[in-house]
C-alpha cells in the first residue's frame, strides 16, 4: 500500500505545471530541505517552504 499525499505544491514561478498538485513528503533533511514525490512518481529535493499540509478531511 502506498503512503497517502499529505501535502501541495504552492510555488508558481519553481516548477509552476505542478502548481497545487498533491505530494509526500518522502524525507526531511538538514538545512530546510525535504525530499517530495508527487503521484506520477517523480521525486524532488525542495524547500520545506513550497509545500503545505493538505487540510483535513473529516468522515461524517
Amino acid at each position: 500500500m502506498t503512503e497517502p499525499m499529505t501535502h501541495y505544491w504552492r510555488i508558481r514561478a519553481t516548477l509552476p505545471e505542478r502548481f497545487g498538485q498533491p505530494c509526500r513528503v518522502i524525507a526531511r533533511g538538514r538545512m530546510n530541505s525535504i525530499q517530495i514525490e508527487f503521484a506520477d512518481g517523480v521525486n524532488h529535493i525542495v524547500s520545506r517552504y513550497a509545500v503545505r499540509r493538505l487540510p483535513e478531511v473529516s468522515a461524517p
